[in-house]
């Protein structure tokens, strides 16, 4: 959305797609889980008075808008992308099939995965760690709008100071919003440490991969 107030800047878009082909060019093998809330949220929706199993369906397509336009932008960056769905929509994405996830990945193609989970009241971030766990992914890579996990809201708080590292049980314990409950429970299960970290700050994708420490690490 960038500084808009609606919809898809195409300025964030060229530049989140600039950071992902670097990090492609090095050999890494990626998949993405884009929300949709810059253009529609479920859960808000379902606060206005719509029925939240509709809003949350419209929240999902709102994810496949997002997911087609990166691909188009990578894809004319000349990276290989393919963008799988949870709901089934064949003219225009392929459905979600883990094998044929981790092939495309295995060919260096980046996998965009869409709609969330397929199913109501689950968030993107569940569908994140979901599709994590399914592809074996080594980490999930949280990109937001601040540093890293904080004690508490940093847009409020001055004086809020920022975790380096974190454990699931803290995390959840302390209800410190890194993704939502359902998401880190699963990220715990199945191992898979977290990097939270600020997307606008220009080459943080890379800088995670290469191994800097930056932002917080959820884990342990």
């Amino acid at each position: 959305m960038g500084g808009r107030s609606f919809g898809i800047d195409p300025a964030v878009v060229q530049a989140l797609a600039a950071e992902i082909r670097d990090v492609v060019r090095m050999g890494v093998e990626m998949g993405v889980v884009i929300g949709g809330g810059n253009i529609f949220r479920g859960i808000e929706g379902s606060a206005r008075g719509m029925e939240r199993t509709q809003a949350d369906y419209m929240g999902m397509l709102a994810t496949v808008i997002n997911s087609l336009a990166l691909q188009s932008v990578l894809e004319g960056m000349g990276v290989k992308c393919r963008v799988q769905t949870a709901i089934e929509m064949r003219e225009v994405a392929e459905p979600f099939i883990r094998r044929r996830a981790t092939r495309h990945l295995e060919k260096g193609r980046v996998v965009i995965f869409a709609a969330g989970t397929g199913n109501p009241y689950f968030t993107t971030d569940t569908a994140a760690a979901l599709r994590a766990a399914e592809i074996r992914a080594e980490v999930i890579l949280k990109a937001t709008k601040v540093d890293g996990v904080y004690d508490r809201d940093p847009v409020k708080h001055a004086d809020a100071k920022m975790f380096k590292k974190i454990s699931y049980t803290e995390a959840l314990a302390k209800n410190l919003k890194v993704m939502d409950a359902a998401a880190i429970s699963l990220c715990r299960e199945n191992e898979i440490p977290i990097r939270v970290f600020n997307i606008s700050r220009k080459g943080n994708i890379k800088a995670v991969i290469s191994g800097r420490s930056v932002g917080t690490i959820v884990g342990g």
